[in-house]
């Protein structure tokens, strides 16, 4: 203490004398000593732990502590204790963080020291932080803002970067920035200007301005340091342009084209035109473009490659994304007849991959062979993801984590061999905060410990800086890593602190203040409660915490006695008087007096001794199954002037009674009743059940324990061992039996992720109690499992244990046969077999494939055919030996790497088939309507090029070429067919071909055929109509065609009521007509038209009400054949409307 005064008398001023008293103080803002102006920012978290307090409190004051051995204490203002003398005061409040404030002193002497001491540590203290109410708050700098690394084109035409940097600080923060390492002169007019915190760089050029930037954000508090941001310079320079030699290859081979792209930074993507732009080559199974080199690859090259090429890259920066092309570059292919060759792959990922946690991985594998080779991806060592199992030539893994580390295999195969190429992705990581510092208030004088931990790999070194500056170990101070251990506190301590981890991948920076404090006593915000009431033959304990730093030195008093410890009374280190076994002669005031080298202080309460509260009705022990209900019983007495509350637990856990639809309720409202229900009470009800009478004094309790039986709890454990092909051993642990005994277990598997739990077949059969392995049988091998247990009981199963780890079965031959063989189609010369791909359950192990063998119907030697790939589901045999429709015999297995499966059943497919040879004969034509026509032919025997569906009629208009004709099929062998939607009075030629699935045969011989004239185009007109009892005679006038139209022969009439919505059909040659109609008709609706051989003319339309007086007519030739009776449509011609009154 006496080095800490020496700090501040450096001045040599001499002592002032006292001031008068101020006036009081303002109570402070209603804040503990550990609250802070709220942070914010990513730099500034807090700490697990943090917070509190270095430094212990002193020992109760015993018999040899009295006021006489520390003449620093002086007497209260008020019945000061025996030996004191008058003048004991509210204390002074200094810190880092307060200005100092004085108060009245017991003696002028006394205020002077206080003074000269409150001046020194006023000269070393920290920037001052006000607590008075209305004073501003005092914070260091909290980075808002930071600036982030920038990837700025060398070509961009954009005249400044800005590195963006704010802090939220008060008083508000100044900035500073380093450049390199070195502080930056920021000059008015230079290209570096400070806007605000940001730094804004004019005409950026990478020789002067390429490098790693840091901001500098101060206030009188401290200093912080911003991470680090590195500005880089992006480029991409034009392709060669110089001509690009031929590339020349074998059709049938495999070729690769290289980009060669010019230089750059950072990385590009890659895209190859074909002769011309936008013409690009299409990325699928037999063209790859590598996005690591550019490289164009074609797996089987065939005509259709032949042409010019060229590489495009493309640049993507933060301002700008540019193309360049390269020159065209010739591919040529030498004709010959394609050989088959097994897979080689040319495009392979690294040995070693690199990653950082988060990032995306590719992965790149392309093969040349012949067929094009189907390529595989796994994880040698573990499970590859299901989203990322692909047959794709890139292995994409968009968020890589420390599980995907291991070593990846790339399999190309075809039928004609295989091969493979393995690499191993190596994950590493950034530093990441395990525990960050957080703001810190610390006694002056105390020992503080500040730590933060990191993790990354490789893992993170850490180091210090205070305000901005490297902090190494010194005197009070040491630096141990993720450690800083400060001893004896000063206030020359306080200011911001930074923990700084970095790896070879990236730095953190964890940022915090730290406040020293300098405080006399002051219980303004903690005062002793006024009044403490207490129960008789009880403890009670009354805590002293007056804000202080140091900690102050405690004294208690009641009345004018000082208080020593003994055994009914002590004064813990902590300032807490507990007084035990309290009678009423402990009734009175009790005064707690503090004291550090600030100043001192002192706050008096009165106890107050009240009846004890007991127990007359303690609750039973029961034991219950699980849905019963039960009451507990628990009754009480208590001090009347006060009120009783029941509080129950369940092993020492508070019971909620208010909770809506809970298990629990009060049985009863009077004061000293505090019964419990338990509702249907379940295994979690079991336990220790406490019921505490309490009131604001004192409390009683008492203990009973439920009892709650019910079906097993879920056994534990888990294992499977001894794993086969369809057969694994299971081991778990016991469960709680929930106090009835396990009669037996069982089984259960299912398939991850997304199966359904089913139980499995075991040995034994049937799994007793006791029992704690059994065996799984009847597994599917090489199939991923996870496995669970159920125990039962008398009272029923409980519920299932947690899944075991997922494993795989061993593989095996496969053991079923693949379905669905069928086939057909195809052109001249091949057969096409199809099958359904067998599912991943029936596979049973990797490497799988199918083996189909065939020959033609009666043969003596099978051909047969391996086609690897699970997905595989047709083959194709080329021959052209093999004659249209020929009846193959087929049968099919699959494979895998451990052997081959049954065959499945011969299914009978015929080859190829081709068009029909024969035409058909007869073939007559005639036209029945101004739009239709019929066709008749004589049929084509079947013949051994394949089976007929059916005919096509192909016509076309006299004088059109044939090429233009129109077709139609017939759904079946039919030998006649109309045609419609024909022109009228229209010539038409007519041909007839046969077909089946191969196409059309040869034509037949042509007929012809004239479409009638058109009907007339008027409808009927001056419709009449009159109603008797049960009948309606409707006349119109008759239509005369004119010379380009057909003769009318008769006319149509459509009739609808409300009572018969179905229209029905009436036709007559003569120009009237008369219905039948029932007598309570109210709507009719019906239409009039033309018939004749060139069909029906256009409707005329009448809407009749019988009851109403009034009928309509609609000449319409758009109206629909039926529609609803009380529904009138727009004409497209002309509307008549006649309006008479009808005699009913």
């Amino acid at each position: 203490m006496l080095q800490w005064l020496r700090a501040g008398a450096h001045t040599h001023r001499r002592p002032r004398p006292p001031p008068p008293p101020p006036p009081p103080l303002p109570p402070p803002p209603h804040r503990d000593r550990g609250e802070r102006p709220r942070r914010a920012g990513a730099e500034r978290r807090a700490a697990p732990g943090a917070g509190g307090r270095a430094g212990s409190g002193a020992p109760p004051r015993a018999a040899s502590t009295c006021p006489s051995q520390h003449p620093s204490f002086t007497p209260g203002p008020s019945q000061p204790p025996a030996g004191l003398s008058p003048g004991w005061a509210e204390p002074p409040l200094l810190s880092s963080r307060s200005p100092p404030s004085t108060s009245t002193m017991g003696t002028p002497t006394r205020r002077k020291s206080h003074l000269l001491l409150l001046v020194a540590v006023a000269l070393v203290s920290s920037p001052a932080r006000s607590s008075a109410r209305g004073s501003p708050a005092t914070f260091g700098p909290v980075f808002e803002d930071q600036p982030l690394g920038l990837l700025f084109p060398e070509e961009s035409t954009e005249e400044k970067v800005t590195l963006a940097c704010r802090a939220r600080a008060s008083p508000p923060a100044t900035y500073r920035w380093k450049m390199n390492g070195t502080e930056m002169k920021l000059e008015p007019g230079s290209r570096h200007q400070l806007v605000g915190g940001n730094l804004v760089i004019m005409n950026p050029t990478k020789a002067q301005d390429a490098g790693v930037y840091q901001c500098l954000a101060s206030n009188p508090v401290g200093t912080v340091v911003s991470r680090e941001a590195v500005l880089r310079f992006g480029f991409l320079q034009e392709f060669s342009k110089e001509e690009r030699d031929p590339v020349k290859t074998h059709e049938g081979w495999g070729v690769m084209l290289p980009c060669n792209p010019p230089a750059h930074y950072p990385g590009l993507s890659y895209r190859w035109l074909l002769n011309e732009f936008p013409n690009f080559i299409p990325t699928d199974g037999r063209h790859f473009v590598s996005q690591t080199t550019g490289n164009l690859y074609i797996a089987r090259t065939n005509a259709s490659d032949l042409g010019n090429y060229s590489c495009l890259a493309t640049s993507h920066m933060d301002f700008s994304t540019k193309s360049v092309f390269s020159k065209f570059a010739q591919l040529n292919l030498a004709a010959e007849d394609p050989r088959l060759f097994a897979p080689s792959i040319k495009a392979r990922f690294p040995a070693e991959t690199y990653a950082l946690v988060g990032q995306q991985v590719t992965l790149e594998c392309f093969a040349f062979g012949n067929p094009v080779p189907q390529i595989k991806w796994r994880k040698v060592d573990g499970s590859l993801s299901p989203q990322w199992a692909t047959a794709e030539p890139t292995l994409q893994i968009p968020s890589v984590s420390f599980e995907d580390e291991g070593t990846y295999e790339c399999e190309a195969e075809n039928s004609k061999g295989r091969d493979t190429v393995q690499g191993r992705i190596i994950v590493q990581a950034q530093p990441e905060w395990l525990k960050v510092i957080s703001d810190m208030e610390a006694d002056i004088g105390s020992n503080l410990r500040w730590g933060c931990a990191a993790a990354g790999k490789p893992r993170p070194t850490v180091r210090w800086l205070r305000n901005g500056e490297p902090l190494a170990s010194q005197s009070r101070v040491e630096v141990l890593a993720g450690d800083l251990r400060f001893s004896k506190l000063s206030l020359e301590d306080s200011g911001m602190y930074q923990c700084v981890a970095e790896n070879k991948h990236g730095t953190i920076y964890a940022s915090a203040e730290l406040a020293v404090q300098a405080l006399a006593p002051d219980f303004r915000l903690n005062p002793v409660k006024r009044l403490i009431p207490a129960a008789r033959g009880g403890e009670i304990a009354i805590p002293c915490q007056p804000r202080a730093a140091p900690k102050a030195v405690v004294l208690w008093s009641k009345g004018t006695e000082i208080l020593v410890n003994n055994s009914r009374v002590t004064v813990t280190p902590d300032g807490t008087l507990i007084i035990r076994n309290i009678s009423r002669s402990d009734e009175g005031k009790y005064t707690c007096f503090a004291e550090n080298f600030m100043g001192k202080a002192n706050s008096t309460g009165i106890l107050s001794v009240r009846d004890a509260t007991k127990i007359t009705l303690a609750p039973s022990s029961a034991d219950i199954n699980l849905g019963d209900s039960l009451t507990l019983q628990c009754h009480a007495s208590h001090d009347p002037t006060m009120d009783l509350t029941f509080i129950w637990t369940l092993d020492d856990f508070p019971i909620d009674l208010d909770k809506p639809g809970g298990h629990y309720r009060r049985a009863s409202t009077k004061e000293t009743v505090g019964d419990l229900t338990i509702l249907n009470a379940q295994l979690r009800h079991g336990g220790k059940y406490t019921c505490m009478a309490q009131t604001v004094v004192d409390s009683a309790s008492k203990e009973a324990t439920v009892l709650v039986r019910g079906p097993p709890g879920p056994p534990g454990g888990v294992v499977v061992r001894n794993i086969g092909d369809t057969t694994v051993q299971l081991s778990w642990s016991r469960g709680f039996d929930n106090h009835s005994p396990i009669a037996k277990y069982t089984l259960q598997a299912r398939t991850p992720p997304a199966g359904k739990w089913k139980q499995v077949r075991t040995n034994p059969a049937n799994i007793e109690g006791n029992a704690e392995t059994a065996q799984v049988l009847g597994l599917t091998p090489w199939m991923d499992y996870e496995f669970r247990v159920l125990a039962s009981n008398i009272l029923g199963t409980g519920e299932p244990s947690g899944p075991s780890s997922k494993i795989r079965t061993k593989e095996a031959a496969p053991s079923v046969a693949p379905s669905g063989l069928s086939g057909g189609g195809g052109a001249p010369g091949e057969l096409i077999v199809n099958w359904t791909p067998m599912s991943r359950e029936y596979q049973n192990g990797d490497g799988f494939g199918y083996l189909l063998s065939f020959r033609r119907q009666g043969g003596s030697g099978w051909q047969t055919a391996r086609v690897p790939g699970a997905d595989a589901q047709h083959f194709v045999y080329s021959n052209d030996s093999v004659r249209p429709y020929t009846p193959f015999e087929v049968k099919i297995r699959s494979y895998n790497r451990r052997g081959e499966g049954p065959e499945s059943l011969t299914a009978l497919v015929y080859s190829a088939e081709e068009e029909p040879r024969v035409a058909p004969t007869k073939v007559w034509a005639k036209g029945v309507s101004s739009s239709e026509m019929n066709v008749t032919w004589e049929p084509v025997q079947q013949d051994t090029n394949g089976i007929l569906l059916g005919y096509e009629i192909r016509y076309w208009k006299a004088g059109d070429k044939e090429a233009a004709a129109d077709r139609v099929r017939t759904a079946g062998l039919d030998t006649s067919a109309r045609v419609t939607g024909l022109h009228p009075n229209t010539k038409y030629h007519v041909t007839v071909r046969a077909y089946n699935r191969a196409g059309t045969g040869p034509a037949s011989p042509s007929a012809n055929a004239t479409t009638m004239k058109p009907p007339p185009q008027r409808p009927p007109g001056n419709i009449s109509w009159t109603f008797s009892s049960s009948s309606l005679s409707i006349k119109w006038d008759p239509v005369v065609p004119l010379r380009n139209e057909s003769a009318v022969t008769g006319y149509k009439m459509l009739y609808q009521n409300d009572l018969h919505p179905t229209p029905t059909l009436h036709v007559t040659s003569r120009n009237w007509i008369d219905i039948a109609i029932p007598e309570d008709i109210g709507h009719a609706l019906v239409q009039i038209r033309t018939t004749g051989p060139g069909g029906d003319g256009i409707p005329a339309e009448v809407h009749i009400v019988r009851n109403g007086g009034t009928s309509m007519m609609v000449e319409n030739s758009a109206i629909s054949p039926t529609p609803h009776p009380g529904t009138i449509l727009a004409p497209s011609m002309a509307m008549l409307v006649l309006v008479g009154y009808l005699e009913l």
